[in-house]
C-alpha cells in the first residue's frame, strides 16, 4: 500500500484512541475500533483508486488525428479524414474547381466534371481556358489571386440545356508553402431562381400591360364625358358602354389571376368525387348557348350518359367553361365544338394508369406549331389583338392546366392549321367495379360543393 493510505489509517487510529481512551474496554469498544479500522482499509483504497486514475490519464497519450465513433469497438478502424474530405467533395450538389497560381486544374469533383462535360478525360492538369473562355470564370480566379480575396461572379453557361451559376472563388495556399498559391472556386447553380425570377418579371409586365389599356380607355372616356360630351344623349350612354365593358374586362383579369394565384399555392384544394359528365356539359353548354348563337358556333354534346368521371365537379366545369369559351371564340362562323369523351390506358381499360379523357375540339383556323409549346402559359396569346378585342384574360388556359393537375391529371392540345384544335383533358379514372357502384351516386354540377 502507498504511503497515503497508511498515513490515512495511523489517523483514524489515533482518533480512535483519543476517543476510547477515558472508558473502559468493554465489547462495545472492541467492535469499535473493529469497524474503524475497516473504514479506514475502504477509504484509504478509495484514496489509492482516484490517484491511480489521475496518473492513468496524465500518461495518456493526444488523440490520433483522425474521425472515430465512441460506440464503436476499440479495435475498429479509424475514418480518415483526407477520405472523408473527398467523400464530400464527390457528392457535392456544387461544382468544385480547385487551380493552382498558374490556372491549372488541381482538383475537381463529379459534379464540375459534368458541367465542364464538353471536355474530354479528367480536368487534373488542364489549363483553366481549356475548360471554357467564358470571361467572366476567369476574371473571377484572377481578381481572387490579383487581391488575395474572394471574388464573385454570375457565369452563364452557352450549353444546350444554359445553366446559369453564381461562381465564388477563395484564394488558398497549397501543401503548407506559402509561395504556392491557389484558388477554389464553387459552382451554384441557380438556373432555377433565374427562371422563376423571369417568369415573375414577365408576370408583372404583363399584368401592368393588361392593366393598362382599359384603364387608359376609362380614363379618356371620362374626361371626354367631364368637357361636356355628358350632355350629348347619344354619344355618352355609348362612352359609358366602353366604359363599363373595360371595368368588366379589369375585374374578369383581376379575378383570374387571384384565381391562378390559390391554385397554385394549393389554397383551394380539389375534392374528387363521382360525377355524371354528360349531365355537367350539358349545364356548361347551356350557360355558353347564347354566346355561341351569337357568333353562329354549333355546341355538340357526345358525352355518353352513362359515363361517370372521379373528379371535382365545379373545378371540372370550371375548366370546360374555360375550353368551351375559347373555342367559341377562335371559331369560325358556322362552326361547331364538340365535346366528347374516352377511357383510355396503356395497359387495359381497368389498369390501374387508366384515364378519362375529355375532348374538346373546334373547327376554328388551328394554332401553329411555334405556338403550342406555350399555350399553357399566363398571358400568353396566339393572336393578342384578337383576344383582347374578345375580352380574354389571357390566363384561362393557365387556369385549366393548374387545374388538371391538381386533380393529379394533364391537358394537352393537338392542332393543324386551318383544320382547328383539339384540347384534351386527362382525369385518373375509376376501376369499372368502383365506378358503377359510383354510378348511382353521381352528381351534377348544381348539387357539387
Amino acid at each position: 500500500m502507498s504511503v497515503r493510505l497508511w498515513f490515512t489509517l495511523f489517523l483514524c487510529g489515533a482518533s480512535l484512541a483519543a476517543l476510547i481512551a477515558p472508558h473502559p474496554w468493554t465489547v462495545r469498544t472492541g467492535l469499535v475500533i473493529f469497524f474503524a479500522i475497516l473504514a479506514g482499509l475502504a477509504f484509504g483504497r478509495l484514496l489509492f483508486r482516484v490517484s491511480n486514475q489521475r496518473r492513468t490519464a496524465s500518461r495518456a497519450p493526444s488523440a490520433p488525428q483522425s474521425l472515430s465513433s465512441p460506440d464503436l469497438p476499440d479495435e475498429a478502424e479509424t475514418v480518415d479524414a483526407s477520405a472523408l474530405l473527398e467523400a464530400t467533395m464527390k457528392n457535392m450538389r456544387e461544382g468544385m474547381l480547385v487551380v493552382d497560381e498558374a490556372m491549372r486544374v488541381v482538383a475537381s469533383n463529379r459534379t464540375a466534371r459534368e458541367i465542364f462535360s464538353h471536355v474530354g478525360g479528367a480536368l487534373e492538369g488542364k489549363r483553366l481556358s481549356a475548360l471554357t473562355r467564358n470571361p467572366a470564370i476567369h476574371t473571377a480566379f484572377s481578381e481572387a489571386f490579383e487581391r488575395n480575396s474572394r471574388a464573385d461572379a454570375k457565369v452563364e453557361m452557352q450549353a444546350a440545356d444554359r445553366r446559369t451559376f453564381d461562381l465564388r472563388v477563395v484564394p488558398l495556399h497549397l501543401s503548407g508553402d506559402i509561395s504556392t498559391r491557389g484558388a477554389v472556386g464553387v459552382f451554384f447553380d441557380i438556373t432555377r431562381l433565374e427562371r422563376l425570377e423571369r417568369v415573375r418579371q414577365e408576370f408583372l409586365s404583363n399584368v401592368s400591360h393588361e392593366l393598362r389599356t382599359p384603364l387608359t380607355a376609362i380614363m379618356a372616356f371620362v374626361e371626354t364625358l367631364e368637357d361636356g360630351a355628358i350632355n350629348d344623349a347619344e354619344n355618352s350612354q355609348r362612352f359609358l358602354t366602353v366604359i363599363r365593358r373595360n371595368a368588366e374586362r379589369m375585374h374578369n383579369l383581376i379575378d383570374d389571376i387571384l384565381e391562378l394565384s390559390d391554385i397554385e399555392a394549393g389554397t383551394h384544394k380539389v375534392t374528387p368525387a363521382p360525377v355524371r359528365l354528360s349531365t355537367l356539359v350539358e349545364e356548361v353548354k347551356i350557360a355558353l348557348d347564347s354566346r355561341a348563337r351569337t357568333r353562329s358556333v354549333t355546341l355538340s354534346n357526345e358525352v355518353a350518359p352513362q359515363v361517370i368521371v372521379f373528379a371535382d365537379a365545379r373545378r371540372l366545369e370550371q375548366m370546360l367553361t374555360n375550353l368551351i369559351d375559347n373555342a367559341i371564340k377562335f371559331n369560325r362562323e358556322q362552326g361547331t365544338v364538340t365535346i366528347s369523351h374516352e377511357r383510355s390506358s396503356s395497359s387495359g381499360s381497368d389498369s390501374p394508369d387508366a384515364r378519362d379523357a375529355i375532348s374538346v375540339t373546334d373547327t376554328g383556323d388551328g394554332i401553329p406549331a411555334e405556338h403550342v409549346t406555350r399555350i399553357f402559359e399566363r398571358f400568353y396569346r396566339v393572336d393578342r389583338a384578337r383576344s383582347r378585342n374578345m375580352g380574354g384574360t389571357g390566363l384561362g388556359l393557365a387556369i385549366v392546366k393548374h387545374l388538371a393537375l391538381a386533380h393529379g391529371g394533364e391537358v394537352s392540345v393537338r392542332s393543324t392549321p386551318g383544320q382547328g384544335s383539339t384540347f384534351r383533358i386527362e382525369l385518373p379514372s375509376l376501376p369499372d367495379e368502383q365506378r358503377e357502384e359510383a354510378g348511382a351516386r353521381a352528381v351534377p354540377l348544381a348539387a357539387s360543393p
